[in-house]
């Protein structure tokens, strides 16, 4: 089994910074690409930001500039360095990866259950 678990959330003032994290755990033989969604209330979960296996990273425009996804693939760990938040940035982060499991020939996806972020005055 595969378990991901986010952490760091909470609740931060328009301008500040959070860094959320995500740890991979379990029979993992080899991790790809790893992603951060992110889902406002009311509205469809969105792609933040992706590093793909070779490490290049992409990000959403909204978020361009502000966020930067990061990995520790030895330590088995995902980050995410929020800085410049916005009110509209208030969302349940997740994380998400492609992982191959011992016993597999073949990349799943995994979520994490989810982080809250809150930027408010």
């Amino acid at each position: 089994q595969v378990q991901l678990v986010e952490s760091g959330g909470g609740l931060v003032q328009p301008g500040g910074s959070l860094q959320l994290s995500c740890a991979a755990s379990g029979s993992i033989l080899a991790i790809s690409g790893m992603r951060w969604y992110h889902q406002a209330p009311g509205k469809e979960r969105e792609l933040v930001a992706v590093i793909d296996s070779d490490g290049s990273t992409d990000y959403a425009g909204s978020v361009k500039g502000r966020f930067t996804i990061s990995r520790d693939l030895a330590k088995r760990m995902l980050y995410l360095q929020m800085n410049g938040l916005k009110p509209e940035d208030t969302a349940v982060y997740y994380c998400n990866a492609m992982i191959k499991t011992y016993g597999t020939s073949r990349y799943s996806s995994y979520w994490g259950q989810g982080a809250q972020v809150t930027v408010s005055s």
